[in-house]
């Protein structure tokens, strides 16, 4: 039992804890749910690889209260985020829109595995060009010490 509770324990520490507070709470479930939504697709600009949901910063703080703003001012979701981008660069969605700035964070990570990927083909296809032939055969003199070396051995 004691087992049991202590492993309980370690697991919900273990999930991640919601920065929201219950004063920055809508009372609106439907709106409340929209505001979580966008929130955790948002950076906190201070902890740089968290969500404003997760965040315990004061800028994320204000930024979820910013995004309750504007959902209780009527914007549709896209529009919320469209306005914190204006406010706060493309840097705070946590997953970059598809654009002209940021084709080296889509297509980078292809380019270098397709890069990679070619490298090591160029190199297997040499290394197997190369072990493909046969050894040039022995000379005479390589030929006679190989005789001597084995007449030795065998007698």
């Amino acid at each position: 039992m004691r087992t049991a509770t202590v492993a309980l324990l370690l697991a919900l520490a273990a999930l991640p804890a919601a920065a929201v507070e219950p004063a920055e709470m809508l009372a609106d479930p439907a709106l409340e749910a929209r505001a979580r939504e966008i929130s955790k697709g948002l950076r906190c600009v201070v902890c740089q690889n968290q969500s404003i949901d997760d965040s315990n910063a004061e800028l994320a703080q204000a930024m979820r209260v910013l995004v309750r703003e504007r959902l209780v001012a009527g914007d549709s979701d896209e529009a919320v985020v469209d306005y914190l981008v204006s406010r706060y660069g493309d840097f705070v969605l946590l997953k970059p829109r598809f654009q002209s700035t940021t084709l080296v964070l889509w297509l980078g990570p292809a380019v270098i595995l397709t890069l990679a990927a070619a490298v090591a083909v160029a190199f297997y296809r040499r290394r197997t060009a190369t072990t493909r032939q046969p050894p040039p055969p022995l000379s005479d003199e390589e030929q006679r010490r190989l005789r001597a070396l084995l007449d030795d051995g065998s007698g």
